[in-house]
Parts: C-alpha cells; sequence; structure tokens
C-alpha cells in the first residue's frame, strides 16, 4: 500500500482560494442567518454560481460522462469551506450521495448516464432517499421502506432525507417482486410528497417523503443496487469529516478573534491562561481532525483497500471535535455567543446534526473494532 499524501496539492489550494472567495462574495454570515428563516431549501443562486458555473457539481463525475473527473480530495477541499461558511447548498445530498450512488451503477445505461450529467452540471439536485442518520459502513445495505410494484410504480414512505424539499430527483431504495433496487423519482409527480420536518440544522433541511403509486426509473438491480448505496453512505461519511473539520476551524478561529478583541480587566480575555489552554487543547484537536478527514479523502481518491477503515476512524474523531469547537465558540463568546444574532448557533447546530449523520461516533467507532479485530470490551 502507497504511503497517503496528507499535504494538499497547488491544484488543491488553488480550488479552496477560489471556493472561498465565492462564499465570502455570496454567503456572508448575514445572509445564511437571513436565508435559514427564509423557508427555502436552499440558496439557488449560491448553489447555481458554486456548482454549476464554478463545476464543484460534478467534481466525482469523469469527464465522459459530463463531470469535472477530479477526486474525493478536490471534494474534500470544497466540503471543507461549505463547512466553514455553513453554507446552504445541497453538496453533500446531490454532487456527493447521489453522485456516487449513480457511479455504482451501470454508467453504460442510458437513464444513468444522463441523470449523472444533469447533476454534474448542477442544473438537477438530486438526493438519496435514505434516513440522513443511516450508518455508513454496514455490512448490508438499508432495509427497503418502499415498495416497488409491478407496473413501474413506487409506494412507501422515507423519513429524515436531507435536502429533499430542494430536489429535483430522488434516489430511493426500493425492494419488489425482483429484488433489492435503486430507482429514480421525478419529485414533481403528483403522487410524490415531500413533507419538510423541524431539522435542527436550519441550513440542512430534513424532510418525510411519501410515494404513492409514483413513476419511477429502475437504476440498479439487486446485483448492483446494494453495493451502490453503500459506497455512497461511505463516500459521504468520509467528505463529512472534511465539512465537520471546517466547522471546527472557522469555530476556533472566530474564538481567537473575539477573545483577542474583547477586553476584561483592561486586558484582552484571550490573555487569560485558562482561555490559552482552552484554545490551545482545541488546535491540537483540529490538528488530529485534518490528519484523519485527509486520509479518508486520500483513501476514497485512491480506492484504497483501507476506505473503511479511514472513513470510521474519521468520523469518529471528526464529528466530535467539531461539537467540541461550536460548544467552545459559544462558550467563549459570553453572552453575544447566545444570541440568534450571532452566527455561532448556526455552527453548533450543523456540528450536531452532522454528528448524527451517517452514523454517530460510537457506530463508526463499534465499525472500526470489527475492521481492525478488536472487541469492545465486554461485562
Amino acid at each position: 500500500m502507497s504511503t497517503p499524501d496528507l499535504l494538499y496539492s497547488e491544484a488543491e489550494d488553488d480550488l479552496r482560494a477560489a471556493v472561498r472567495s465565492l462564499l465570502t462574495d455570496h454567503c456572508p454570515p448575514a445572509a445564511v442567518l437571513a436565508e435559514a428563516e427564509s423557508g427555502r431549501a436552499y440558496d439557488a443562486a449560491l448553489w447555481r454560481a458554486l456548482g454549476a458555473e464554478m463545476g464543484t457539481a460534478g467534481l466525482l463525475v469523469p469527464d465522459k460522462l459530463g463531470g469535472q473527473g477530479a477526486t474525493a480530495r478536490e471534494a474534500a477541499v470544497v466540503m471543507e469551506e461549505l463547512g466553514r461558511a455553513v453554507a446552504p447548498v445541497p453538496y453533500l445530498t446531490s454532487a456527493v450521495l447521489a453522485v456516487a450512488a449513480l457511479l455504482g451503477c451501470d454508467t453504460g445505461q442510458p437513464a444513468v448516464a444522463r441523470l449523472l450529467g444533469a447533476l454534474a452540471e448542477g442544473r438537477t439536485v438530486g438526493a438519496l432517499a435514505v434516513p440522513l442518520s443511516t450508518a455508513a459502513g454496514a455490512a448490508a445495505p438499508p432495509a427497503a421502506t418502499v415498495r416497488a410494484d409491478g407496473d413501474g410504480t413506487l409506494s412507501g414512505q422515507v423519513s429524515g432525507v436531507a435536502d429533499a424539499p430542494g430536489a429535483d430527483v430522488l434516489l430511493v431504495p426500493a425492494a419488489g417482486t425482483d429484488g433489492y433496487g435503486l430507482y429514480a423519482v421525478e419529485t414533481a409527480e403528483t403522487s410524490v410528497t415531500v413533507e419538510p420536518l423541524t431539522s435542527l440544522d436550519l441550513t440542512r433541511p430534513l424532510a418525510t417523503v411519501t410515494l404513492t403509486g409514483a413513476p419511477a426509473r429502475r437504476l440498479a438491480g439487486p446485483d448492483r443496487a446494494g453495493a451502490a448505496i453503500g459506497r455512497a453512505l461511505l463516500t459521504g461519511a468520509g467528505l463529512l469529516a472534511s465539512e465537520q473539520l471546517g466547522v471546527a476551524e472557522w469555530c476556533l478561529t472566530e474564538t481567537v478573534r473575539h477573545t483577542k478583541e474583547r477586553h476584561q480587566f483592561g486586558r484582552p480575555i484571550g490573555s487569560f491562561q485558562a482561555l490559552k489552554h482552552r484554545m490551545a487543547a482545541l488546535w491540537l484537536e483540529l490538528v488530529s481532525a485534518r490528519a484523519t478527514a485527509r486520509y479518508a479523502a486520500d483513501a476514497l481518491a485512491t480506492d484504497s483497500p483501507d476506505t473503511p477503515v479511514a472513513v470510521a476512524v474519521a468520523q469518529a474523531h471528526c464529528a466530535e471535535v467539531a461539537v467540541h469547537a461550536a460548544e467552545e465558540c459559544v462558550q467563549l463568546h459570553g453572552g453575544i455567543g447566545m444570541t440568534w444574532e450571532h452566527p455561532a448557533h448556526l455552527y453548533l447546530k450543523r456540528a450536531k446534526s452532522d454528528q448524527i449523520a451517517l452514523g454517530t461516533p460510537g457506530r463508526h467507532r463499534e465499525t472500526l473494532a470489527g475492521l481492525v479485530d478488536l472487541a469492545a470490551p465486554t461485562g
């Protein structure tokens, strides 16, 4: 096995600079706060600029299928920046989960290729219709709660689907007489109901999807559907670690800035040793979080056999670092950190929501124990 390269390449640094510049101009904290209360599923103008015009929606899609032909390393850089901005765009769900699921299907099928091309161009938004809490790394794909009928329609319900309110197409796991399969369903159909839920993270809305005889296109059968969904969940969990890293970095950066500017007893509060120690300890956590997130992204990019281990380690660690950083950010900002006007609460909600997305840290530690043959203590 080759030694993973955890450093950022020049091309990745250039991509980061471009994405950060775009987000700085179009997605400042005040805009995110306003968008969070707008009731819209996502910021359509920002998604058009980021996904379509900049081309990040197609990073994981090969050139021959209309994408950019990049790897998970580049997508991880985008995820870091989106985490730093808590940007309200469907990148994780459309450009990562849905695209990864389609890449696991037979891309020689016209229906699969067309949908991949549309997602890569950013003109269509897709979502994988599984609960956001579905754990990655499980031995079997998630059980289908939707039934595939013989007339080519789907019926059933899926709860907690991330970004479903803004999706044009849902990729739905369903079981029928032909076995387990993955189907594409247009949300514009009258037989499809998307009912928004009250989400903790207002920047990533959840919904319950109900299908009542909805017309569907079969994308993969029992031979490929389970593996495609499993790979999508693993890819999503691995790249989610980079988003969590971005959340944590913003929280620490803003906390350091605030404690240098806020004075008490004639001194910046950041000069007090107790606060210095807390921020220094958090910085050390971020350093290790960056290493685990980069390793997961590199393993996904190189299709390393160590990918399941890398993803489990990254998720078990980064999820908790992001929550800790957000909690410290709220506390060390004092009273202003508790207000709706300050964006700290957006980061805490994103961090808490991400902590249970695609498997909790405890679930990933259990998975890791099995992968490295290290059974958990009993009794």
